[in-house]
């Protein structure tokens, strides 16, 4: 059929479809057969069949409701098959509906997840639980290790009273402070002055012995003292050049005058002024002081007793360069003035000072760099504050060393230019040599009273605010208790007796003798560790 005659039969039968199926319901069949008698599909050899449906179907669709005249009448394979799956309506019952939902299998997988995740929930719970406890057991223990208690406090600050009384005595005890090798450095510094001085005035022909032994003994324990110490770079200083100097003149070539009066003018000069350059100090308990002490002075009072203490007699027969000096007219050929004095000297002075540069530093300049001290670093460091030292920092890295080297030069020779003086004139010779040797007692007098007596007062000042820190947390602790047992009585906790803690117990803390000097030969006074000082004897 086509959709041309579809649509007036449609529209037909649902304009008279109400009156007639209720006046006449004999009438439907008919006028359906009517309607629908052109069309084969409706009718079959057995019968009349529902519209859309095949012989074994048994739900009817509606095909009818489209006004499409391609889909009317038409079944498709597909949907035979469809409905072939299920079961006719009259033998469905309400196990094949619950069969085909599967309720018991779903109610238990669904409680299986409940179940799941209500474990994984707990599990949860529980690791967070362990965590926060873990989290607070290691924050407590870390405030206990990190806050003492009181008990543990109060040894802490008795220890560091006791180290630092301890610390006290080892400088101010005799018995403890000074060591037996500094007790030996104090005799045999003595010993060398006294020494000295009688080989001056009563056996100068033998004093250059005298010096010559004391640089054998001086020398093996700088080296090995310096050397320790990574202070070796100072032995190619120029005083230890000097006292080369000097050993040769005097040992190997006492013939020559011009190594003579080379020697002498860096000896009377560049060593002798270093003695205030330098600061040396007759310090007699302390070996090193006294070596370096030794090393600036002891050439020019050798050359001292060899020019102007020695007899003719023994100048000309041991030390011929000396006497040909010395007794020769100012016309003569071995006569030196100031001229010749200086150009000689500075020969020896620039073999020092090329090699001085080129193997100390040039090829250690790697271990300079690093830190290795040398004399040109302790001058650039000492002198910085002056004028000359800022001058000579101003000046580019590539600069400072030759301008250090030129002054250097400078200094040498402003410290000749006096020498002739000092070798024609005796008590010129003497005078300079006094003001030298005063200079540096002077300076050993600095040492003892202001840098070692200012490190006992610093000492002491030290321990002093120790004790006061003491007594400032002692004071805290006895307010922390009182808060404490006031707060466990609000608590409603048990009182705490006074006489119960051990803190209460050790209030009293046993005095700790701190020796102060006094007046008095042979007493000290104490401070006990409350602030209190009292007296008494040794």
């Amino acid at each position: 059929m086509s959709g041309s005659n579809t649509t007036p039969l449609v529209e037909a039968g649902a304009e008279s479809s109400t009156v007639s199926a209720v006046d006449h319901p004999e009438n439907v069949l008919a006028h359906s057969s009517e309607l629908m008698g052109s069309h084969p599909s409706y009718f079959t050899d057995n019968g009349l069949r529902t519209p859309g449906f095949s012989s074994s179907s048994s739900l009817p669709s509606t095909p009818g409701l489209s006004r499409s005249g391609s889909y009317i009448g038409t079944t498709t394979d597909d949907s035979d098959e469809y409905f072939q799956e299920f079961p006719p309506l009259d033998r469905l019952t309400i196990f094949d509906v619950l069969e085909n939902l599967a309720l018991p299998q779903r109610l238990e997988k669904l409680q299986r997840s409940v179940s799941a995740q209500t474990e994984k929930v707990r599990r949860q719970q529980q690791k967070l639980k362990s965590t926060s406890l873990n989290a607070k057991d290691k924050v407590v223990e870390e405030l206990r290790r990190r806050v003492p208690t009181p008990d543990e406090q109060l040894d802490k600050y008795r220890k560091r009273m006791r180290d630092g009384v301890d610390r006290l005595n080892l400088r101010w005890s005799d018995a403890k402070s000074v060591t037996a090798r500094e007790k030996m450095s104090f005799i045999a510094g003595v010993l060398n002055i006294f020494v000295s001085g009688y080989m001056m005035g009563a056996l100068p022909e033998m004093f250059h012995y005298w010096y010559t032994a004391q640089l054998c003994y001086f020398m093996p324990i700088r080296y090995y003292t310096y050397h320790k110490k990574g202070y070796h770079y100072f032995l190619a200083d120029l005083c230890y050049f000097v006292n080369l100097l000097m050993l040769l003149s005097i040992w190997f070539f006492p013939q020559s005058k011009r190594l003579f009066i080379s020697t002498y003018c860096l000896a009377m000069g560049n060593n002798a002024i270093a003695i205030a350059m330098w600061r040396n100090s007759l310090v007699f308990h302390s070996l090193d002081k006294v070596t370096s002490l030794f090393i600036h002075i002891m050439p020019c009072v050798t050359l001292h007793c060899l020019i102007h203490l020695l007899s003719p007699e023994a100048q000309a027969e041991r030390f011929p360069a000396i006497y040909n000096i010395k007794y020769s007219s100012p016309t003569s050929p071995d006569h030196y003035s100031l001229g010749a004095m200086i150009v000689w000297a500075t020969v020896p002075y620039a073999v020092w000072q090329l090699s001085y540069h080129f193997l100390i530093t040039v090829r250690r300049r790697e271990k300079i760099a690093a830190g290795r001290p040398t004399s040109f670093t302790w001058l650039r460091k000492s002198y910085a504050p002056t004028l000359l030292g800022k001058l000579v920092l101003s000046l580019p890295d590539s600069l400072q060393e030759p301008a250090f080297m030129l002054i250097q030069y400078s200094y040498a020779l402003l410290t000749m230019l006096p020498c002739p003086i000092w070798f024609w004139y005796r008590w010129a010779s003497a005078a300079f040599l006094c003001a030298v040797f005063i200079w540096s007692v002077y300076n050993g007098a600095t040492y003892y009273i202001d840098v070692f007596g200012k490190r006992m007062e610093k000492e002491l000042e030290e321990l002093r605010r120790e004790v006061s820190r003491w007594q400032g947390s002692s004071d805290a602790g006895h307010s922390d208790a009182k808060e404490t047992k006031g707060t466990d009585d609000q608590k409603g906790n048990a009182p705490i007796k006074e006489s119960e803690p051990e803190w209460e117990r050790t209030k009293v803390v046993d005095e700790i003798e701190v020796p102060l000097l006094d007046g008095k030969e042979g007493s000290t006074a104490t401070q006990s560790s409350t602030g209190r000082f009292r007296g008494g004897k040794q």
